[in-house]
């Protein structure tokens, strides 16, 4: 019994992490971010690439406004697309890690999630040149394990406070527009995704249609995208 008990308290505290994506105040405590680290501006972000297609499309409309992003990036869609990886990074936009497959961590083993994130580092690091300092999980579904590996490498584990549910089949570029920039304010971090590898078909193309009116809509407010 007493071991049963203690078998279910390790379990939950493996697992517990992977609450904070739908609640956020779990993340503090957990040491999980949402916010800009200098509490101005907003942190424009794009997961799941890079995508042959998505990510030139998005990398176009960021040129054409002088904006800055962070693109959160797969290791296997870094392996598929080298040059679109080293290209993000020469336009001066950040880079984090997403992970190496997209896969929910809270079915992974400890050692599954240490695998992925040694091999996606790997990979991002080489295609890119730069060094790793931030980092969000598949889906926004840690565990301890995870943010054990970003605490140890000195990585922000950061999710967001405003999402666009872009990849979602019947999100338009107005509803996108909308919903990630649904009170958003000085040091939101907003979610869209340059990628359809993981969602649905072609919404990488909704995302691009619908950045410019993000862009605008949060120049009205007086912000500004910034580095995270």
């Amino acid at each position: 019994m007493a071991l049963g008990a203690l078998a279910g308290l390790l379990l939950a505290g493996y697992l517990t992490p992977g609450l904070a994506g739908a609640w956020p105040a779990l993340r503090a405590p957990l040491g999980i971010e949402d916010r800009t680290a200098s509490g101005r501006g907003y942190g424009l972000t794009f997961d799941d690439g890079p995508h042959a297609q998505g990510t030139p499309a998005v990398l176009e409309v960021l040129a054409d406004a002088g904006a800055h992003a962070t693109f959160f990036l797969v290791g296997e869609q870094v392996r598929r697309n080298p040059r679109l990886a080293g290209e993000i990074a020469s336009a001066g936009h950040g880079i984090g890690l997403h992970c190496d497959r997209h896969r929910n961590l809270l079915r992974l083993t400890p050692r599954q999630v240490r695998e992925d994130i040694a091999r996606a580092e790997a990979t991002i690091t080489e295609q890119t040149g730069r060094s790793l300092d931030l980092y969000r999980p598949p889906y926004g579904i840690a565990n301890s394990a995870a943010l054990r590996l970003a605490r140890a490498r000195g990585w922000r584990t950061l999710l967001w406070s405003q999402w666009g549910l872009d990849w979602k089949a019947r999100a338009t570029p107005e509803s996108i527009a909308a919903r990630v920039t649904d009170g958003a304010g000085e040091g939101s971090v907003l979610l869209l995704h340059d990628a359809d590898d993981y969602s649905a078909p072609g919404s990488w193309r909704r995302t691009a249609a619908a950045l410019p009116q993000i862009l605008e809509r949060l120049a009205e407010r007086g912000l500004e995208p910034v580095a995270l």
